[in-house]
């Protein structure tokens, strides 16, 4: 057998409980499910999961559409020969800078 390290971390009393329960009745204990989480993450080469964030709810995405709305109603209104020469001098100075 090869040698053996002692990990330790600090956890919520509450959540080891709740997770203790849900492996308990999966037949696993805690450290044998914590220990098939690393052989996991070997095997995965990374979590043994996916990781993002929740897509946002369709609420929150109105939420934020109608912030930018406010935001550009502050933006004063340009005429099509001002936006034509903020184009042509961004393209100038990108060009400078190549």
């Amino acid at each position: 057998m090869s040698e053996q390290t002692l990990i330790r971390f600090s956890v919520d009393k509450n959540l080891r409980r709740e997770v203790a329960g849900i492996y308990k009745s999966l037949g696993l204990d805690l450290h044998t499910a914590l220990r098939m989480f690393l052989v996991q993450s070997k095997i995965e080469r990374g979590l043994p999961f996916s990781v993002k964030l929740p897509e946002p709810s369709r609420a929150e995405a109105w939420e934020a559409f109608m912030e930018l709305r406010r935001q550009a109603a502050d933006v004063p209104e340009m005429s099509l020969e001002e936006i034509n020469k903020e184009i042509a001098e961004a393209r100038s100075e990108r060009r400078r800078q190549a």
